[in-house]
């Protein structure tokens, strides 16, 4: 019975360390969108410090934890895994506009370990390939005409930052936000997804998440929310601006880990990551993943988040949208 039991409990322990010693990024959101893409691109960058001095873990696995546009993950992390080493979990500009409104709870920015971003994202208004409406001039006349015959796919509910999107692009028409008709999905590619199969006839979300669609042919990108048309596969897309509707809406992408993650194993990811943002192989990386240049780590992401939340925060008191 001792043996039985000292075994198990050796069991246990085993099972706890190489727990602790995996690598995990986990998507909060269901597969195939811009989530998705940023634990990817993680997984890529830390692979290639394979032959630096002291790499880290880099045999990364990838999980999905869907839920509450990313508060699920927020909340197993920041509630039950508060000190894991090696967990990271993927956020974007949108996880931010959430905690400005308070979409997860009381929970806070200052609650978790910011980490690193990995790139810069914009946001883009698409259609399916075969749509009737050929421009964004198109679909807001369309808009205007009967926006009840107009579905619009976002990840996320109102207040949401696909949300915002749309609604911004229609306010800048003149159309009021509130007649429009939006669909929540949980992620970028379930929206893609939802349009393909023409549950939805148009799509507000990110460009990253627009470039994998479009190199097949299947998706038309009405309008890029950038300052300057962007290179790439989407480098034809002319921007909102351009068409006569000023929107411009950038998105960051990183990774963060747990609150009481230690001292130690938080610098050394921030090191991995000031590494990994170095290489110019990582740079090839994330142009193919269709983000576009924009690096923080540590103690800079976290500052930059702060501002940004704060910042979110006012932009969505005037849409009276935060609780």
């Amino acid at each position: 019975m001792m043996k039985t039991l000292l075994a198990l409990i050796c069991a246990l322990c085993f099972g706890a360390v190489a727990q602790a010693a995996e690598l995990e990024c986990i998507v909060p959101s269901k597969p195939g969108g811009a989530m998705d893409l940023t634990c990817k691109l993680a997984q890529k960058g830390l692979q290639g410090l394979h032959d630096a001095p002291n790499p880290p873990p880099s045999d990364m696995h990838i999980s999905y934890l869907p839920g509450g546009i990313g508060a699920v993950a927020w909340h197993s992390l920041v509630s039950g895994r508060r000190t894991a080493p090696n967990t990271l979990v993927a956020f974007s500009g949108g996880s931010l506009l959430n905690l400005a409104q308070g979409k997860f709870g009381t929970l806070k920015a200052t609650d978790v370990r910011w980490v690193a971003a990995l790139g810069a994202d914009y946001g883009m208004i698409a259609v399916r390939a075969d749509s009737p409406y050929k421009t964004l001039h198109d679909l807001v006349a369309a808009l205007k005409a009967n926006p009840q015959k107009v579905l619009i796919g976002v990840s996320g509910t109102i207040g949401s930052q696909d949300w915002l999107k749309m609604a911004m692009v229609a306010r800048s028409a003149g159309i009021d936000p509130k007649a429009l008709r939006f669909v929540a999905l949980e992620g970028g590619g379930e929206a893609f997804t939802a349009m393909h199969a023409s549950y939805v006839q148009a799509v507000s979300g990110d460009a990253s998440e627009a470039a994998l669609y479009a190199a097949s042919g299947n998706t038309r990108v009405l309008a890029v929310l950038s300052e300057q048309r962007l290179p790439g596969v989407l480098a034809n897309v002319p921007t909102a601006r351009e068409q006569g509707v000023d929107v411009v809406w950038p998105i960051i992408r990183g990774v963060w880990m747990g609150p009481q993650a230690s001292d130690a194993d938080y610098h050394r990811w921030v090191t991995a990551f000031d590494r990994v943002l170095a290489s110019p192989q990582f740079a090839q990386m994330r142009a193919a993943s269709g983000l576009y240049p924009f690096g923080l780590t540590g103690d800079a992401l976290a500052a930059y988040v702060k501002k940004a939340v704060d910042d979110y925060g006012k932009r969505a008191a005037e849409l009276g949208l935060v609780r």
